[in-house]
This record gives structure tokens, sequence and C-alpha cells, in this order.
């Protein structure tokens, strides 16, 4: 008899399924009726997954109930409880505390970010919640907001399915024998299959605080080969919205497990900020700042020589009224040919090069097979949820959208590297030539004459305008926009501050503006992001992300405009354009 028929089925002789209320990628929850206590309880039932052979099947079932009842031994207030695990029909059933609430993911897709301290309250319970299972020695492995429910009256946080999901649709790993997770929240070195243990799970923890911070991972890309490689290797550059927990949320997003913060100093700092109001740093970390001072110098034949400050307005006009310049000034070096486009597939081969250094194949074989299905949410599911996905905000306009973390694609270095992704050594600039990156698929290398060279898509066409060095996509529809100079007054920060404040000036119709103080592969920087009417009715309302950031003496600035329609495509070149940026020398 088929599921759907659920209110005719006895389970175990005991619990009758009443009405399904959740169903994910590996089964289906269910409003179920304890016959024998007489309570309402939640049963999940595995479906089985017809694609594995018999051997994998039945290692997947004994693990089910393996770790089932590990987590029943659990007793904490933040866990959900699981109060048996049955078997009929060879398919295990998990039969768990009914939670009268909907998930994480839900509350954030329906009612938009949480705030700091709503943040901190939740990460607190997980945390709690996560000391409990490790010290029982049971790690969750796919701790996401589908799997966190806000109990209703109580608004107590419960956090669902420690070890159980299995292959959970297209942006789920699996490895034979073992579950690796949903990749926007998966740590690098599970990815890598180099070490599993509980740091990885605090690293899931602080992708999930921002996404509850801001709408969404900063690890999410359009393809499941892009979300591998910000997760591996590309710069982390949490959301804004993350800034009043900051030092907690890059604790957890360390690469190196072994510097990675701990749950009883993560959980130590969030109770600071909720008493306080104010974040303390991690124990032996630096506090993140924001720029620095110094006088404001220009080149002058070779040297440099004192000069007052002015006004940096580096992203208006970004293109003058009349239209662009496509062409460059005669005398300026030609461009190389656009870089033939490889196929994606090449891409993922890369990534699972550098990234899953001795996982398993059938990990590699799923990322193949999958890559050309553009990723997509991960599943939801949970013991008294229907299945969802985390909300995708998709250009509003508002600062609310994540601005700059990190690209889609790229070459990987080692993901046990720690800290914030590829660099060079801070403070010094590379060799002259070098790229800091292979062209992602879709994008060529351009060797500016400015002194720089960075990753931008096939068809934008350089575009030179005085000091600034613009890459436009056909129409104008995209715009990058690129200025090199002298260091001025405040350092980055103060650069943005001050453009900031003359926003409204400078661009027309100026919200929402908000900057803040960030990092550029280990060099001080400030992100300013912004929306504004454009240049025209006919044009629309846009959407810029600018980073500005000090290296090897000068002050760099990079720059994306898109409509506000388009913010994610704008988002990723912009993203692309940093990863990829060196400077070469003039």
């Amino acid at each position: 008899m088929g599921t759907e028929g659920a209110g005719f089925r006895l389970i175990a002789g005991r619990y009758r399924l009443e009405e399904r209320i959740g169903r994910g990628g590996m089964g289906v929850v269910w409003r179920a009726s304890d016959q024998v206590l007489g309570r309402q309880v939640a049963v999940k039932e595995l479906l089985p997954d017809d694609s594995l052979p018999d051997d994998d099947t039945r290692r997947r079932r004994d693990r089910t109930f393996r770790e089932a009842r590990a987590v029943c031994q659990l007793r904490h207030p933040h866990i959900i409880v699981v109060h048996d695990v049955v078997e009929q029909d060879e398919r295990p059933y998990l039969v768990m505390e009914l939670i009268d609430g909907g998930s994480l993911a839900d509350r954030v897709a329906r009612h938009g970010p949480v705030d700091a301290a709503e943040a901190a309250r939740i990460g607190i319970a997980l945390l709690s919640a996560l000391r409990t299972a490790h010290e029982a020695g049971v790690l969750h492995r796919d701790i996401k907001p589908a799997n966190v429910l806000i109990e209703s009256g109580t608004d107590r946080v419960v956090l669902t399915d420690f070890g159980i999901a299995q292959v959970a649709g297209a942006t789920t790993l699996t490895e034979t024998g073992s579950f690796v997770g949903s990749p926007e929240y998966t740590a690098p070195e599970r990815m890598s299959g180099v070490r599993t243990g509980p740091e990885s799970d605090l690293w899931s923890l602080g992708a999930l605080l921002c996404t509850v911070l801001s709408g969404e991972s900063p690890f999410r890309r359009d393809s499941l080969g892009g979300i591998l490689h910000a997760v591996v290797a590309a710069e982390i550059r949490p959301p804004f919205e993350a800034e009043p927990l900051l030092p907690v949320v890059r604790g957890l997003l360390e690469r190196d497990p072994d510097r990675r913060l701990d749950a009883a100093d993560a959980e130590r700092m969030l109770r600071v900020y909720l008493e306080t109001g104010r974040t303390p740093d991690a124990p032996g970390g630096q506090s993140t700042v924001g720029g620095h001072g110094g006088g404001l110098i220009h080149r002058i034949g070779g040297s440099f020589a004192a000069k007052p400050p002015a006004p940096y307005t580096p992203t208006q006009p970004d293109l003058p009224h009349g239209g662009p310049a496509v062409s460059a000034p005669a005398g300026t070096p030609a461009e190389p040919p656009p870089a033939r486009s490889s196929p994606r597939g090449v891409l993922v081969a890369a990534l699972l090069v550098a990234a899953l250094t001795g996982a398993g194949v059938s990990a590699a074989a799923l990322l193949w097979h999958h890559e050309g299905d553009g990723g997509g949410g991960t599943p939801g599911g949970t013991a008294s949820s229907p299945a969802s996905t985390p909300a995708t905000r998709t250009g509003t306009g508002s600062t609310g959208t994540t601005a700059g973390t990190g690209p889609t694609t790229g070459t990987t270095p080692s993901p046990t590297a720690s800290g914030t992704g590829p660099t060079a050594t801070p403070g010094t600039s590379r060799p002259a030539g070098a790229d800091s990156h292979t062209a992602p698929s879709g994008y060529r290398t351009a060797r500016d004459p400015a002194g720089f060279s960075l990753a931008v898509p096939e068809d934008f066409v350089r575009s030179p305008q005085g000091e600034r060095v613009f890459y436009l996509s056909p129409g104008g529809t995209y715009r990058l926009g690129v200025k090199v100079g002298a260091p001025q007054r405040g350092g980055p920060r103060g650069v943005l501050d001050r453009s900031a404040a003359d926003g409204p000036s400078t661009n027309p119709g100026y919200h929402d503006g908000k900057v803040s103080s960030a990092a550029h592969h280990g060099h001080p920087a400030a992100l300013w992001e912004f929306t504004w009417n454009g240049f025209s009715a006919a044009e629309g309302p846009r959407h810029t992300y600018d980073l500005c950031w000090e290296e090897g003496g000068l002050l760099y600035d990079v720059w994306v405009s898109a409509p506000v329609g388009k913010v994610r495509e704008g988002r990723e070149y912009f993203d692309v354009a940093l990863d990829t940026f060196s400077v070469t020398g003039v």
C-alpha cells in the first residue's frame, strides 16, 4: 500500500500514521498516534533508494538504527527526542516527539532574516545542544536551517535529524558508508574527506548564523561546483548583517579545524553579546579592523608627494551620460582574445582533484552526475515541518542583499589552509604578469595596462574613463569598474565612509547605503553597498557593490553596478573579479 493511504497504516502494531506533514529527499514525515500511550508523535518513514546496491541498502538501514539508538540516549531541551526506532517490511521508521511549529528555514523564508539578538539566542541553544551531543560521541553532520525547529508559543529551538539523513537531493554529497552533508553548510575538511569531527558541526553552525542573519548562506552558488569552490577555497566574506556577531562567525568559519572556535567559547561570546550588546574577541584572536590612517599621497613622476584629501566618488558617474566608450585609446596594448570556454564539467573535475582528494569514488561520481542540474536548495523535511528550502533573495535593492560572499568558480588551493581563502602574502604584490586564479568557465582573464588583471565575463568590453577602467556587458546592463590610486586619509574605510556620506549627491535616488569593514586577501578593506535610481527611468533602479583596499602602497577600488532585478548575477561578477584580481604592475 502506498504512503498516501497512511490513515489505514499501523506501524509495528502501535503507531497509526494519520497525516503527512513533511517530505524530504530521504523520506516522509507523518503525524501519528501512539496507540499504546495515547499521544501524538512524529514518524519519519525512510524511503528506499532503488539506485543503491543491496549491500549499501543494508548498511544504510543498519547505520540508521545504530545512529538513531545513539540519539535516543541524548537528553537536552534543544535536541529532538527520539522515542523509538522500528522496522516494518524492511523499512526503518523513526518515532520522535511532535513539535508544534515550523523550521528555521520556513521562518526566514516567510518573515525574512532575524536580528543579531535572535541569531545569538538561536546560536546559544544550538551550541548547547551540540556540546551535549559531542560529549556523547554523536555528530550531527547536517546542520542547516531546515533541520532546526522553532516551537510555536515558546520559540524553543529544537535541533533535529542527528546523523540520520542520507541522500537528500541534488546538492547533497554521499560517500559509501557515510553521509557528508548539505554542501552549503558542510565544512571544508569534510568536503575533502580529510576528517570528520565536532569541529565540522561548528563550521555548519557558522554558516547557519550567516543565513539567518542575511537570508542566504554565504556559500550559496548557482552550481554544485561553485558551492564546493566557495566552501573550500574562495575568500570568505560574511554578510554585513553578521557584523555584530562577527568574531563568532569568523571563528566558526575558520577553515583550519584545529584553529576553529570551539562550542564553549562561541556560546560564551554570544551570551556576552546578549548581556552587553558587544561581542568579545575570540580567545587568542584579533579584532577586525577597518583600515588605518595615514597622509594622502599621490604619484608624481614615479615618486610620492603630499596632497590634500579630495572627494572620492569611485562609482559615480559610473558612465558618462553620452554612453560608453568601448574602444581603448590609441597605443593601449590590445587584450588577448577571449579564452575558449571550457565545459563546466572540466571545472568540476579540477575542483574534485584539489578539494576531494582522499574522498570516496561515489562522491566524485555524484558530483559529476549532478553538476549540470543547476544546484538548487537543500531539501527540508523535519520531524514536524514540511520540506522547505531557505529563502533565496533576488535583488530587492535593499541592503539585506548579501554582498561579496566569494566567487562561484576558480582554482582551488588546499582546503585545509586556514584563514579566508587564497591570497598572496599579506602586504606584498604578486609578480608582474601573474594571475591570482585561472579564469572560470565563461570568463576570460583581462590583463589591464593600468597594472592589474582580473577575470571578466567573455562578452564584457573594456571602456577606460579617465582614472577609471570599466568592463561593460553588452548594452551596459552590468558595469564593472576599477580605480587605482594613492592611499587616502582613514584608509579604505575612511574612503568609503566619505563616499557614502556624499552618496545622495553622486548617485541619483541613493538609499539603503551601508559601509562595513572587510578584508581582501589579507589586506584591510571596506565594503560599500547601496541602491540608487539609475541615470534614467528607462534604465531603472540599480544596486552597487564596492570593495576598497590598500595593497603594495596603492589604493584599489573594484565595484559592480547591476539592475536590482539582476543582483545575483551582478554579485557573481563582483565576487569573481575580486577573487581573481592580481596586481601586475604598470
